[in-house]
């Protein structure tokens, strides 16, 4: 199928027109907040000295992670050479570049001059800083995926490879440094240690998985599904099942590490998971369609139906949304000090997302969407060494 007959069939078709329409009133949402946030400032934001990092650090955590996994997930294909999942390759790295320009927005509206930031970035680095390495990094990280991306459109894909390699590299090294930022924080024991650089890899290897099932599911859901890729659509499902089985393993042991004992801080930020105030985000987002409800429904099926993967895939999506915030948010629920004022009876600190965070997050998605909607009517994004069965058989038909 030629890009325009694409365009005909996904773009412009009212389905497509649909997802264009509510990418566009999400960003619009984005653009209340951020114009509420220029105004009145960070004011309009709950966060606060005891608790500064709100739902924008976690939707940044969010995209983030689904940008790496993205990257780790085609990377198998055209750095691995596994040929099976060459086909993603182009729709993968195109999604990793707009999650990552999203995060990017995101994380822009929180920190108070961004411009400041890029320029002394450059001229001033702190290399002993986490977070300084965590900047630098997703940004060769970029770089490396633009240029790849741009390989694989000309069709070089032995540069693409090269590029892929580089990409991949940067990815696990400013993933992990992500995780680094988190855990070289003593003074919060919830965060504190080197299991979240391990765990970040991992949770973006099965983000990567639930939103390659998806981008397909959009892709196909007009037209017959070419068996090649529905092969790999299979192969994806195994390995996002297997990844969250792994996901579960450690999600167990973060548990039962932070209540055994009762270690001072780790304790109490889990038991505002378990039966606190984050505890419906816990157990319904984060552990049940996050993690449980996708696991079953793929085990159960042994990933023969796409259908199930694909609502396997979204469920999980919505659940590690989830699972960041949680983890942004219960580390700084903790007080640093007994004589804190905030405190609740529970001994706690509180926050909850005001209506301009929340518009802000969901303009991010929104701008995620319209890129990759754009990106559908400028590019082709298919694997064009393997020409869909419609193709084929218009070409038998004409002969």
């Amino acid at each position: 199928m030629n890009h325009t007959a694409f365009k005909e069939r996904i773009v412009f078709t009212p389905g497509g027109k649909l997802w264009g329409v509510l990418a566009g009133f999400l960003l619009i949402l984005g653009l209340v907040g951020l114009f509420n946030y220029l105004i009145h400032g960070v004011e309009v934001y709950n966060v606060h000295r005891q608790v500064p990092w709100g739902i924008q650090i976690s939707t940044y955590v969010f995209f983030v992670v689904s940008s790496t996994g993205l990257c780790l997930v085609s990377s198998l294909g055209h750095v691995f050479g596994i040929k099976s999942f060459e086909v993603i390759g182009k729709r993968a790295i195109a999604m990793a570049i707009f999650t990552i320009l999203a995060g990017f927005a995101v994380i822009a509206t929180e920190i108070g001059h961004p411009l400041r930031m890029l320029v002394y970035n450059i001229i001033s680095p702190n290399l002993h800083a986490a977070i300084w390495w965590m900047g630098t990094l997703y940004g060769i990280y970029l770089v490396c995926i633009l240029i790849e991306f741009w390989f694989m459109m000309r069709g070089d894909h032995r540069f693409a490879g090269y590029l892929g390699l580089a990409g991949f590299i940067a990815g696990v090294a400013a993933h992990s440094n992500l995780g680094a930022v988190f855990g070289f924080l003593d003074a919060r024991p919830w965060w504190h240690g080197p299991f979240l650089p391990i765990y970040f890899i991992l949770s973006a290897a099965v983000t990567g998985c639930a939103i390659v099932l998806l981008l397909f599911a959009h892709r196909y859901y007009r037209e017959k599904m070419p068996r090649n890729v529905e092969e790999t659509m299979h192969a994806i499902g195994k390995l996002f099942c297997l990844l969250l089985g792994i996901l579960i393993f450690f999600e167990i042991w973060k548990v039962l590490t932070s209540i055994y004992g009762a270690p001072p801080g780790k304790y109490e930020a889990m038991m505002a998971l378990v039966a606190g105030p984050l505890s419906t985000s816990f157990w319904l987002f984060e552990v049940l369609l996050g993690m449980l409800i996708p696991f079953a429904l793929i085990l159960f099926t042994k990933a023969r139906s796409f259908s199930i993967n694909v609502l396997a895939a979204a469920s999980a999506i919505v659940g590690i949304f989830f699972m960041r915030y949680n983890l942004v948010v219960a580390g700084q629920l903790v007080p640093m000090r007994p004589d804190v004022h905030r405190v609740g009876p529970d001994g706690l600190l509180s926050y909850f997302p005001s209506p301009t965070e929340i518009g802000i997050v969901l303009g991010g998605i929104g701008l995620c969407l319209l890129m990759y909607i754009a990106a559908n009517l400028l590019f082709n994004l298919d694997d064009e060494e393997h020409p869909s069965e419609v193709e084929s058989l218009q070409t038998n038909s004409c002969s």
